[in-house]
């Protein structure tokens, strides 16, 4: 996903129209009015996946729950989220740290935004998936070139362990990892396709379209539903994956966001 550029980067967001079901079939899941829950997984994916699928992975304080900060930079808050779960935040990622946060207009005073990214959120409606036998699985092995080629393309954030969350696919040339995607967030019955990634000098050859449906078919063979999340700004990447067929499902924001020095729980 393209919603973690460097913290000085801010993008604005393109008008979109919001559609009215998650699937075709599914009924009214549209972004909930404020102050009404939604039970919908993807209304809040980074807390529905650390409760949910990637459990293991999560570190918790009172209702707030977030990754370790070598697998994921994500924190996730209730859907309303206290004063006390602010204070919880502020304790479990430590004075001074820098999280990234999904879904979250505004934190509370003394909370400085470091970056703030408009975000649109995608689901499959048709995506045509396929198996591609020219992609490879990567593994724990493949981390230093992976961290190499998301740090030359930006795709969003990708750390050391990040490869834990699922599959995660690549092509070579001569021997070199030129292009990659693969899994993220596990909200209950859905699994996030990010990391799209592709080396400048092999870029419009097709292999981010190659990736993207050759991970979205592992995805579909264990029953789940592939969705994605991209900068609102990033229009190409949006045009790419509707062609796809993936969906504009909402808007959401993606903050990153610097605890106070000041601000922590006992």
């Amino acid at each position: 996903m393209s919603t973690s550029p460097p913290a000085t980067t801010v993008m604005e967001a393109r008008t979109v129209s919001i559609p009215t079901a998650d699937r075709p079939g599914d009924a009214g899941a549209v972004p909930p009015p404020t102050g009404v829950e939604s039970p919908h997984p993807l209304d809040n994916p980074v807390l529905a996946s650390l409760t949910g699928p990637h459990t293991r992975f999560g570190e918790r304080r009172g209702d707030v729950v977030r990754y370790p900060t070598d697998v994921s930079p994500f924190l996730a808050l209730p859907v309303r989220p206290t004063d006390q779960d602010w204070r919880d935040a502020a304790a479990l990622a430590g004075p001074g740290a820098l999280v990234s946060l999904a879904g979250v207009e505004a934190p509370p005073r003394g909370w400085d935004v470091e970056a703030r990214i408009a975000g649109v959120q995608l689901v499959d409606d048709g995506l045509d998936e396929a198996p591609d036998d020219g992609a490879v699985r990567l593994t724990a092995a493949d981390v230093p070139e992976m961290l190499a080629l998301t740090e030359r393309t930006k795709p969003g954030p990708f750390l050391p362990r990040t490869i834990e969350l699922g599959a995660y696919l690549g092509i070579r040339r001569d021997g070199r990892l030129v292009a990659m995607a693969g899994e993220r967030l596990r909200p209950p019955g859905w699994t996030e396709i990010s990391a799209v990634c592709t080396d400048a000098a092999h870029q419009r050859q097709g292999l981010a379209t190659r990736l993207v449906r050759a991970v979205a078919d592992g995805i579909r063979r264990r029953g789940e539903t592939p969705f994605m999340h991209a900068a609102a700004s990033n229009t190409n990447a949006i045009r790419l994956y509707e062609a796809l067929g993936f969906r504009l499902r909402r808007t959401t924001p993606f903050l990153a966001v610097r605890v106070p020095d000041d601000l922590t729980s006992e």
